[in-house]
């Protein structure tokens, strides 16, 4: 079964919840974006990533806007489900821009990237990565997949959303050149759902639109948070 959680910003508690302990070697976690694992290469950052890898299920993850690109992108683009993934252990890859990955019979598309919304702070801080945002030829290589589908897929996995979907949740909010993409998106692609996580909030924005952070939900499963 595949299930889907919110940010996890290297946090190790996300994985030991009980909702996670009953996942079998059949099974698919996907990470709405800001993996976390891969930052700073640390001996508590490695510890934490060999307990990754003895997990029995499959971790997968769209990038977000606090990674460290460089730490991912060093490892292997492999074949994966039908798609390019950045292979990082056995059990856990990175699912890249614009790409398309048959799970189970469910076809996935996944783009990850986004704006920070503390940009000022984390350049001043020297841990911006421009990487972070998507290029011209990843969301061109996107409308190109989509479309070789009939701009149809069971499901999409974002980290940033489309600006009305972002809207709903954050009213008064500014909207970036990712909503903006992903918002022509929304309007070209059918899906069944959509999930993402960049606004840390765990709430149904509509019948097939989902905020996903804490909570870790089968992806063909009923929402348990609240509905606006």
């Amino acid at each position: 079964m595949i299930y889907i959680t919110g940010d996890t910003h290297g946090d190790i508690k996300r994985f030991k919840k009980r909702e996670i302990k009953k996942l079998t070697k059949d099974d698919y976690l996907i990470i709405c974006g800001d993996f976390g694992f891969l930052w700073d290469n640390s001996e508590e950052e490695r510890e934490k990533l060999e307990f990754l890898k003895s997990q029995k299920f499959t971790i997968l993850f769209v990038d977000g806007t606090h990674e460290n690109f460089d730490l991912i992108e060093a490892n292997p683009t492999v074949d994966f489900c039908k798609g390019k993934a950045t292979k990082i252990a056995k059990n856990i890859y990175h699912l890249q821009r614009g790409e398309i990955y048959d799970i189970e019979g469910k076809f996935i598309f996944t783009f990850g990237g986004g704006v920070s919304s503390d940009l000022q702070q984390i350049m001043d801080s020297g841990t911006w990565f421009e990487r972070e945002l998507p290029t011209d030829e990843e969301m061109q290589y996107a409308v190109n997949n989509l479309k070789s589908y009939n701009c149809e897929v069971d499901y999409i996995i974002t980290h940033e959303t489309s600006a009305t979907y972002k809207h709903k949740i954050w009213r008064n909010c500014d909207k970036n050149p990712v909503n903006d993409f992903l918002e022509r998106l929304s309007s070209e692609v059918r899906y069944k759902k959509w999930f993402f996580g960049n606004l840390h909030v765990d709430f149904v924005v509509d019948d097939n639109a989902f905020s996903v952070f804490e909570e870790i939900i089968p992806i063909d499963g009923m929402r348990k948070s609240r509905q606006f």
